[in-house]
């Protein structure tokens, strides 16, 4: 029999039930003050600070570095909590080695095409940090920038605002953008995601999060065991360098079809050309619900060894699932555990891929007097 995350909390606190995987004690909070530490320091004497938040269950751990995530614990059917968050324990590796570990990312989360867009008849060049492709906001992007951040306890929810002005021309992105970003804990132990903009000037924006996410806890090996679910029947197949055709294809007799829960490994090593090409899975999945005015449930991701659960819900149009085809060994987590090719995975809520280029996408310009709000909330369960 499969308990509640609820009752397994509830029950672990009652019986003062010791948490086995990092040393705490499974139990319920309240909304308490976020808990400010010194993570180190950046080479120009820069502090950076870690931020602590727990509520309804879950804990989390928040840079001031790239908005990152350095920590998110969950319990399991049992009530023993994991980090269910890759990243480093350390600075230095942040900072030199990452692949987007965690981070908030912008000004453009996911690839443009060869760095270019035209936007009202002008022709930008943005950063190049991928191949002849900009990812992620070029190579200084929202990920290596420090954040200001200023915590909150509001009724029975708890979390941070952080904030960061990119000014005109960063990465060769037009207009100054004043960027919001809140992570909320809530009494369910929910965490939210609140991403706001705005502009003095028209420009693109997509922002989104890096977490890279194993559910039977950080550095615990492969998550092709992971059982995935996506609402959505399209998908946009890429070309050689990761960017979108700009096909909204099927997902109906491919690979790329999860529409009922199934293991990520089932078809990871189809011979498919998409497959072959990104290494797995790196895809944007087309939301069938589309762009809503609020959060809908998109995607379920299931740990059958532990039965932790994460759910999903956003009013973004596209989810791109990374089944972290590029970890080859070289990096270690605070498990003290190499992260090697598929051991964590990212469910990035976001509009498509190289939209700038796309007219058919569905668009992520912003102009002034417009704000971009958009929201994602991931709910845990057991």
């Amino acid at each position: 029999m499969e308990l509640n995350r609820r009752t397994v909390i509830a029950g672990a606190a009652a019986a003062g039930m010791a948490a086995t995987t990092l040393g705490g004690t499974a139990h319920a909070t309240g909304g308490r003050k976020p808990v400010k530490t010194l993570f180190g320091k950046l080479a120009d004497g820069t502090k950076v600070y870690s931020w602590s938040l727990e509520n309804g269950g879950t804990r989390l751990k928040v840079l001031s570095w790239g908005g990152v995530v350095q920590s998110l614990e969950i319990p399991d059917r049992r009530g023993r909590y994991a980090n269910v968050s890759a990243g480093f324990d350390n600075l230095a590796d942040y900072v030199a080695k990452t692949p987007y570990f965690g981070a908030l990312i912008g000004r453009y989360g996911n690839r443009i095409g060869k760095g270019k867009f035209t936007l009202d008849g002008k022709n930008y060049q943005l950063s190049v940090n991928d191949g002849e492709q900009s990812l992620h906001g070029g190579s200084q992007g929202f990920d290596k920038r420090v954040w200001d951040v200023e915590p909150f306890v509001k009724g029975s929810d708890v979390g941070l605002h952080l904030y960061y002005t990119s000014v005109d021309g960063e990465m060769g992105y037009p207009g100054t953008l004043k960027t919001k970003v809140t992570y909320t804990l809530t009494r369910h132990g929910e965490w939210r995601i609140d991403y706001e903009a705005t502009t003095d000037k028209a420009t693109v924006v997509n922002l989104t999060s890096h977490v890279y996410f194993n559910l039977a806890g950080e550095g615990s090996g492969t998550i092709e065991d992971h059982e995935l679910q996506i609402a959505a029947s399209r998908y946009t197949p890429t070309d050689a360098g990761l960017i979108p055709t700009g096909e909204l294809a099927k997902v109906a007799g491919t690979p790329f079809d999860f529409r009922k829960a199934k293991p990520i490994g089932r078809d990871i090593r189809v011979s498919h050309p998409q497959l072959v090409t990104a290494k797995g899975f790196d895809h944007n999945w087309v939301l069938d619900k589309g762009i809503t005015a609020r959060p809908e449930h998109v995607a379920t991701l299931r740990d059958p060894s532990s039965g932790r659960t994460m759910k999903i819900a956003t009013n973004e149009p596209g989810l791109q699932f990374y089944s972290g085809n590029f970890l080859d060994g070289t990096l270690t987590g605070p498990s003290g555990r190499t992260y090697r090719q598929g051991d964590a995975l990212c469910l990035e809520t976001q509009h498509f891929p190289d939209s700038p280029n796309k007219p058919k996408f569905p668009s992520t310009v912003l102009r002034p007097g417009q704000t971009y709000r958009t929201t994602t909330i991931h709910t845990f369960g057991c």
